[in-house]
C-alpha cells in the first residue's frame, strides 16, 4: 500500500466542527456558535472572502475555526453543496409563494 493510500484512508478529526440537535438544523456548525460550515463555504467560494475577512465579519470566530470549517467542507463537499442547494431552493420557493402583491394605485 502506498503512503498516499494510508494518509487518504484516515478519517480526519475536526475539533472545531460539531453537529448538535437544535443548532443549525443539525447541520455541521463551528463549535459553540450557530455559524454553519455551509455559510463559511459560501463566503469563501462565492463571495471570495479570505479567512481573515471572515474573522473580521464574525469577530467571535478565530482563524482556526474558519480553516477547520473549510477543511470539513472540502472533505464533505458533495453533501455541503447539496445542503446549500436545498437551502437556496427553499428560499426561492418562499419568495415565489409569499411575494408581495402588486400594490394598485389609489383610485383604481
Amino acid at each position: 500500500m502506498s503512503a498516499l493510500a494510508v494518509v487518504t484512508s484516515r478519517k480526519i478529526r475536526h475539533p472545531y466542527i460539531e453537529r448538535k440537535k437544535g443548532v443549525g438544523g443539525g447541520k455541521p456548525v463551528i463549535i459553540g456558535t450557530r455559524v454553519k460550515v455551509s455559510q463559511i463555504a459560501l463566503e469563501y467560494e462565492r463571495l471570495g472572502w479570505t479567512p481573515d475577512q471572515m474573522v473580521d465579519a464574525h469577530p467571535h470566530l478565530r482563524l482556526e475555526h474558519v480553516h477547520d470549517a473549510l477543511s470539513y467542507y472540502y472533505e464533505n463537499q458533495k453533501a455541503i453543496d447539496a445542503e446549500i442547494l436545498a437551502d437556496e431552493q427553499f428560499v426561492s420557493e418562499l419568495r415565489r409563494r409569499y411575494a408581495p402583491n402588486k400594490i394598485k394605485p389609489h383610485g383604481d
